[in-house]
Order: structure tokens, then sequence, then C-alpha cells
């Protein structure tokens, strides 16, 4: 591996500059106002992937925002690799908090700071730069083809439609994604599950408008009140959670892959001292690694209504809202979760409120075989790169276009990712540690190198 290496250091600076292009346009998916930026990035992945050597590069229109593809089809007898990542990123609030600019990237201690750094542009653009590699040095053994889309931060909703429209282009033999991470800079991980979500809205109404506290308290009903009342019923004193139905279709891991699961490097006081907590919390009889990646959850995302401004103001308002999710399973379906949820919230509802509730979004979880050619091509390239067996991690994040792809697409995935926990992804100064960007670029070279030999047997 010493040329690959010898190759990222020479061109080091140019790649960082021309990933910080990328991170500098502002492409959230959530806010309708940025759909413009969404085409700039389309435009500058297209631009990045031809002058890495694609042979083809095109942005196609969906429903929603932009999705680049590429492709460099070596020949259509070999194996091919069809390699996702998304473009677009998570909001930037509160902007407040963040040390430098989130779209400004600053080299700081080692590491890129900026809103996707790691997720998920600079994670994708290890993969533009490895193929830059491989094609330049006529090493690349294998087709490869590119997927890029603009919506995954918002659940990929018009994805999957693109997907059916394009299934003959999108023909391949495995999904490389680095969406996923590390245990740690020193324990590779190869990432075997993710959970699945479900995401809803909850608007709460009682009175038809703000009333005054001191007149109307205690005799109507104060929907932040019964909002709050209401989610502190969706789990009971053990962790579990309290909807009829929710745990009828969880499957339960076997005492030997908890065992295995259990090997992975792990360190509670660590832990809890990087997310300055004094206690963890959660399910009861489970690990903290099995809390977050075999068992499901119930969290509220942001709750808010009434008066928030600087200063008092007596008001009892008329409505209060939360943003509410589950992390899911494999096995659990979030259309039969979404109606549970629904069902269960309205029924605990009093009659002195009004509940609506708007399903966002959700999809499956994902369990990734250990046994399949791209997990034992990505294996060998992570012995080479740090001299050790990686470890089969199941993650707590979700990334539901993976299971719409082996429904629709009949392709497993293989997650390959170099983030770490302390990256901070979706909150401010998410950050990329150089060192790990540069490993995965190295690491995804040996990914093809070994999978070509034994994809062709």
């Amino acid at each position: 591996m010493t040329e690959i290496k010898a190759y990222i250091e020479a061109h080091k600076d140019r790649f960082l500059d021309e990933l910080f292009g990328l991170i500098r346009i502002p492409s959230i998916s959530s806010l309708a106002d940025h759909k413009p930026q969404m085409y700039n990035a389309a435009e500058y992945w297209k631009k990045t992937l031809l002058d890495a050597g694609a042979d083809r590069a095109e942005i196609f229109e969906t429903d929603g925002n932009p999705v680049t593809y590429a492709e460099k089809i070596i020949d259509p007898a070999l194996p091919t690799v069809l390699v996702y990542s998304h473009m677009d990123v998570m909001p930037v609030d509160p902007i407040n908090l963040w040390v430098s600019h989130p779209f400004e990237p600053e080299i700081r201690d080692g590491k890129i700071f900026a809103r996707g750094a790691d997720d998920d542009k600079g994670q994708g653009f290890m993969h533009a730069k490895a193929f830059e590699y491989l094609v330049g040095n006529n090493l690349l053994k294998v087709n490869v083809k590119f997927m890029i889309e603009g919506e995954e931060e918002i659940g990929s909703p018009n994805l999957p439609k693109w997907c059916r429209e394009h299934k003959e282009m999108l023909k391949a033999d495995v999904i490389l994604v680095s969406d996923t991470g590390m245990i740690d800079p020193k324990t590779p991980t190869i990432t075997t599950g993710l959970r699945g979500l479900a995401y809803w809205q909850v608007e709460v109404t009682g009175p038809n408008r703000d009333l005054h506290s001191g007149l109307f308290g205690g005799a109507v009903a104060n929907p932040i009140n019964i909002l709050s009342r209401m989610i502190a019923q969706m789990q009971d004193e053990n962790g579990r959670i309290t909807i009829p139905g929710f745990y009828d279709d969880v499957l339960e891991v076997s005492a030997e892959e908890r065992e295995l699961l259990g090997r992975a490097p792990y360190n509670e006081e660590n832990y809890k001292k990087a997310i300055d907590v004094a206690e963890l919390a959660g399910e009861l009889g489970y690990t903290t690694g099995e809390r977050t990646g075999i068992r499901p959850t119930f969290d509220v995302c942001g709750i808010w209504g009434g008066y928030t401004g600087e200063g008092a103001k007596t008001v009892l308002p008329g409505k209060a809202y939360a943003k509410i999710s589950t992390r899911l399973v494999p096995n659990q379906d979030h259309k039969k979760i979404e109606k549970l949820f629904i069902e269960h919230f309205q029924n605990i509802a009093p009659k002195s409120v009004k509940v609506k509730i708007e399903y966002l979004h959700g999809g499956y979880g994902y369990v990734c075989p250990i046994d399949f050619v791209a997990y034992q091509a990505a294996d060998k390239a992570l012995v080479e790169m740090f001299g050790k067996r990686p470890v089969p991690f199941r993650s707590g994040g979700s990334i539901p276009i993976i299971s719409d792809f082996e429904q629709i697409l009949g392709i497993k995935s293989l997650l390959m990712g170099f983030g770490l926990e302390s990256d901070a992804i979706h909150s401010p100064n998410e950050n990329f540690p150089l060192e790990q960007f540069y490993h995965g670029i190295e690491a995804i070279v040996g990914f093809y190198k070994h999978y070509a030999e034994l994809a062709q047997g």
C-alpha cells in the first residue's frame, strides 16, 4: 500500500481544496430555500467524478432533489461496485454554538470542522479520491458506478421511485457505502446492522388561542402540560416502550451474538465523560452497546409551544408541538409502527385537547452478512490498513434507503465507514479527523484490490 500512501501525501492539499469547495455549498435538504444549493452540489459532484476518471456523469431529476450518477465500465463481464453517498447535510442550528462558520471549513487540531465534514461529504469524497487513484494508475479491475443523492437527511423520500425507474442502469454486485463509523480510531469496524426509523410530528391543541395563565390557568387544559404527560407515558420504569404491539416483531438476538457484540472495546467512564453525563440510562437488562445497536428506542427530538422569548410572559398556550422518533430493529415494519403509535397516542389523549399527528418519514433496519465476498474484501483491506481484524458492529443509526436498495435493486450493501463518535455529526462543530479521511482513501483502494481478486475467484 506504499504507492497509495505516496499518492495521498503528494495530493493531499488538492484533495482538501476540492473537498472544501463541496463543503462550502450549504446543501441543507430540509430547507426549501436551499433547493438551488442542491443543484450546485449535484453539479460539483458531476465535475468531481468526471475529473476523477468517470466515462459518464449525469444529473437526474427526481420528485425532490437531484441525483448525480456516474460510471466507469471497464468490461460489462466484470463485477460492478455501486458507490452510494449523499450530498445533503443537516441544518446548522444552533449557529451560536459553532466555533467557526459551519460552511467555511477550518482545520483545527488535525480535524476538518464544518457541516458535512464527516456526514457525508468528507466520507463520500474518500471514494472519489480512491477512484481517481485507481483509474489514473490503471489499477481499477472492476466496474464502478456512483449514486450521490440529495435527500438522505430527510429520509430519501424520492430515491426509491428513482431507483425503480433506473433499475437497469443501477445493476451491480454490491453497494459500497461510507456513511457509518468506527468504534475508535484504532479499531477498524464494519457495520453489519442498522436500525430502522419512524418519525412523527405531533400537534396538541387546547383553547382556540393563547390565554392569560392567571385568568384561565387551572380551569383550561394546558397543551404543553398535557403533551408532556402523554410523552411520559410512552415508556415504563424499565425503559420499555408502552405502545401496544410495539415489540411483536422484534427479533431477539442470540446469546452467542450478544457475546460477540460485547467484545467491542468499550469504556463506560470514557463514554460518559465524552458526553458529560453522570449516569447512563436505557432499557433494563441490556448493555449500552446493545441498547444502541439491537434494541428499539423512543425519543423526543424536539418540543415547543407557548412563549420562549426573553423574560416572562404569563401565557397558557393554545398549542404544543413535538417531534418524536423511534429507532427500530430488523424485522420491525416502520409502516406498522407508524399506525400503532398514532392509534396509541390519540387514545391516551384527554378530551380537553385535540391531537393531530403527521408521519414525516421512516425506514426499515438492515443486516449485512459477514460471509459474502464484499465483506471479506473489506476485512482484508482493513487488516492491511490497521494491522488487525475489523469488528462487526451493529450501529444505532439509520440509513433507511439501504433496506430499500435490497428490496428494489436486489443488492446487498457493505457499510465501510470511517467516522468517529467524536465527529459530532448532526451537531454544532461537526468535524472529521484528517487521519480518518486519508485512512479511508487508502482502505477503499485496498477494498477494490481484494474485491476484484475474490469476486473473480
